[in-house]
C-alpha cells in the first residue's frame, strides 16, 4: 500500500478530522507539519500541478500574513513568484493538502480525500 502524505496544521479543525479520515481508512500515513517543514518550491509546484491548482487558487488570502507582506489576489505575480511566497511564509498555504501516490486532494471538506485513496 502506497504511503499517504498530509500537510497537516494540529491546530485546524480540518487538517485534525483529515487525519482522522485517513486514520479510519487504515491508511499509512506520513504527518508533515508544514508550518514547521515547508514543502520546497518544485515540491509544492508538483503538488499544485496533482491538485490542477493554481497557487491562487489554495493561498490563505485572509491570513494576517498575506495583508502584512501587502498581497492581493489581483497582484499580477508569475507563478513562480506566488509559489516562492509561499515557501516562505506557510502559513499561506490552505490545509490540509493529502498526496498519495501522483495524486492530490484539498481536505476541503475533509471527506475530498476519500477520492484519492
Amino acid at each position: 500500500m502506497a504511503k499517504v502524505t498530509i500537510y497537516h496544521n494540529p491546530r485546524c479543525s480540518k487538517s485534525r478530522q483529515t487525519l482522522a479520515i485517513l486514520n479510519d481508512e487504515g491508511e499509512s500515513v506520513d504527518v508533515v507539519e508544514y508550518l514547521n517543514e515547508p514543502p520546497s518550491a518544485s515540491k509544492l509546484d508538483s503538488i499544485l500541478k496533482s491538485l490542477d491548482l493554481q497557487p491562487l487558487d489554495v493561498i490563505r488570502a485572509g491570513e494576517k500574513r498575506f495583508k502584512e507582506l501587502g498581497l492581493s489576489k489581483k497582484d499580477d505575480r508569475p507563478r513562480k513568484e506566488w509559489i516562492k511566497l509561499m515557501v516562505e511564509n506557510p502559513i499561506l498555504i490552505e490545509r490540509p493538502i493529502v498526496v498519495k501516490n501522483k495524486k492530490a486532494a484539498l481536505g476541503r471538506p475533509p471527506e475530498n480525500v476519500l477520492d484519492i485513496l
